[in-house]
């Protein structure tokens, strides 16, 4: 026996039966292919394996999930780690969660073709209310013996090739060599393990999710060719909000809910359409919005918007569906509104969408999204390609890292300049969605402007300012291009950020919004109080250019629906806000817990003792709205 002083023997075999994971990862992928060809759509032998090397990330990350015991016993400092019974222990740690883990894509060599989707946690939920859970497991495996058999082979070949290079037992070098290694590696071992479940270690990425397999994509389905199932499983497990709901029979839910629009007021046109999705930029930084607020010694940071308002239409009673960025994305782009779980982190994401992206691309649009971060954050990548946008410009397209803030993406003066730059190329009509970032924690601006904008009385104030002065320069530039006056322009936000003013920590106002509508011709001018939302944009921007066919949407016009009432709904505080007419309602998905005035946006006087029939019908307006809501999504008829 040859002595181990820095366990590089002990780490070569731990990699080894680690690189057994991703290889009968590999194959089982091509297995999915080889099932599912038909609906997979691959070209060539190239893009197969160009998906089976973007799948890596995710199968890192089913992969070290899985395998965090086994790894944390081949690595701890017991002395005994080579002898055979300890060997045992690891085996047993090894393969039980993996080949657990990895049953489950066998499922999906059959079950996708039900689906179209990788299967997630919401499997259970729809095994629930069984009772014949185990005759349909064996039903499962006599009607596919096929799938097993190949399960059962890999498996043996799996655990064959893990015992063809077996682990010797070796001499343990000087205690104190053996310790300090061993504490490298368990650093070094416990950083890639975090590294590769998180899909990433930087501040600019979120833990990968189930929406950016679509990242490297041409085809929605393609995605589930880059996914494996235990990860499916994996990132939505505790993300099941996303459940059928049973209040009231079909037809009276058609009765009180349209989850169809048709407009047919204006002649089809085809402007341009510009959208920009501003980050946490709340209705109560900007003073348009609040002229008639009554906030003692109230303060703008917008100057720019304020007086670009007075040429637009603003809509000054306007509420974010959601409370984090994916919310607004979906629901402003797509007419999806987004509750406890985000739409495009539940297991639902994936399908056909008719939403403002697709319906351009119809009528002939270039669709773009433009955000400033490194390609792929927040998972706009994913989501836009399975909207369908034509082309996605990030920090890869931009190309300039000196213009870089140091922690989200480019700064939104220049990136707003370089959208302007790259609209000048585009031929035809187009639909250009702008996600800024610079009004975003750590609440920084470039070097150069520090001191030019007013530090207000929360960190966000400084920030805000220098997105204002950013759109400042992208409209002072921009109005002397040719497409400019063809062009509508349209501001929104994500989402609010930090309160300052007590008015708007009242908890409905915590989603007030801005909504704003301008073209240089000033067709759209003037103040509307109505109530709105960001799942009405959608709508709006098809009523516009006359598209005069039914299309999916939750939303209304906010220019000529006469016909929909306006009614705004989110969720906080662990229930559903609905707002409508004269009153707020509060759900928490199975009763009512409040009923409130609709100027008491603070929810404190709460009037169920005094429910009367307006009351009762909003009640079942808000349920009919949810359960037709969960319905669409999980009956997959958000193409429709």
């Amino acid at each position: 026996m040859t002595p181990n002083t820095f366990r590089t023997y002990e780490i070569k075999i731990m990699l080894y039966r680690l690189l057994l994971a991703y290889v009968f990862y590999f194959v089982v992928r091509l297995l999915f292919y080889f099932y599912n060809a038909d609906l997979l759509n691959i070209d060539s032998i190239g893009q197969l394996l160009s998906l089976a090397f973007y799948a890596l990330p995710y199968d890192s990350a089913s992969i070290l999930y899985m395998s965090i015991l086994f790894i944390l016993l081949s690595i701890i400092p017991v002395f005994i780690n080579t002898k055979p019974g300890y060997q045992k222990v690891v085996f047993y740690a090894y393969f039980i969660p993996n080949l657990l883990a990895y049953a489950t894509n066998f499922i999906d060599l059959i079950y996708y073709k039900y689906i179209l989707s990788r299967t997630t946690i919401a499997i259970f939920d729809s095994l629930e209310h069984e009772d014949n859970k185990g005759q349909l497991f064996t039903n499962f495996l006599v009607n596919y013996w096929h799938v097993l058999i190949l399960y059962i082979v890999c498996v043996t070949l799996w655990i064959f090739l893990y015992k063809r290079v077996k682990m010797k037992p070796v001499v343990i070098g000087p205690r104190k060599s053996y310790f300090i290694s061993s504490i490298v590696i368990l650093g070094v071992s416990t950083f890639c393990v975090i590294a590769g479940i998180r899909g990433g270690i930087t501040k600019k990425t979120r833990p990968i999710n189930i929406v950016d397999a679509n990242r490297y994509t041409d085809k929605p389905e393609h995605g589930d060719l880059v996914l494996n199932t235990p990860f499916a499983i994996l990132r939505t497990i505790g993300k099941t909000s996303y459940k059928l709901v049973d209040y009231m029979d079909d037809k009276a839910v058609s009765q009180y809910v349209s989850g169809v629009k048709h407009y047919n007021t204006n002649e089809p046109s085809r402007p341009n359409i510009v959208l920009f999705i501003t980050e946490s930029f709340g209705r109560e930084y900007i003073g348009a919005y609040n002229k008639d607020t009554d906030i003692p010694n109230y303060k703008s940071y917008t100057p720019f918007l304020d007086s670009l308002a007075n040429h637009s239409l603003i809509y000054t009673n306007a509420f974010a569906n959601g409370y984090k960025s994916l919310h607004g994305v979906s629901s402003i782009i797509a007419g999806i509104p987004s509750f406890k779980d985000a739409f495009t982190s539940s297991p639902y994401p994936t399908q056909k969408i008719e939403s403002l992206v697709s319906v351009l691309n119809s009528e002939g649009y270039d669709t773009s999204f433009f955000h400033g971060a490194v390609n792929g954050s927040m998972g706009f990548l994913g989501f836009g390609n399975i909207l369908g946008y034509d082309n996605y410009y990030g920090m890869t397209e931009y190309n300039n890292d000196d213009d870089f803030d140091g922690t989200w993406g480019i700064w939104d003066e220049p990136f707003f300049q370089f959208m302007r730059e790259t609209l000048n190329k585009k031929k035809g009509p187009f639909f250009a969605t702008m996600f800024s970032v610079s009004s975003h924690e750590p609440y920084i601006v470039p070097d150069k402007y520090i001191g030019k904008f007013p530090l207000g009385n929360v960190e966000i104030h400084k920030t805000i300012g220098y997105t204002d002065y950013s759109f400042k320069r992208f409209f002072e530039e921009s109005k002397n291009e040719p497409w400019f006056k063809n062009t509508i322009f349209i501001i929104t936000a994500d989402h609010t950020n930090q309160i300052y003013y007590d008015k708007y920590k009242e908890l409905v106002n915590r989603t007030a919004v801005p909504i704003m509508i301008y073209s240089a011709d000033e067709r759209f001018k003037g103040e509307n109080r109505s109530l709105a939302q960001q799942i009405d944009i959608y709508p709006t921007v098809l009523d516009i250019i006359g598209y005069n066919k039914p299309f999916r949407s939750w939303g209304r016009s906010l220019l000529n629906d006469s016909v929909s009432t306006p009614f705004t709904i989110n969720f906080g505080g662990n229930e559903y806000t609905y707002q409508e007419g004269d009153y707020i309602v509060r759900f928490n998905g199975k009763e009512v817990t409040g009923f409130y005035d609709i100027n008491d946006k603070g929810v404190t006087k709460n009037l169920i003792s005094k429910k009367n029939k307006e009351m009762t019908r909003l009640e079942v307006k808000c349920k009919a709205f949810l359960q037709d809501y969960y319905d669409r999504i999980i009956n997959k008829k958000l193409d429709k």
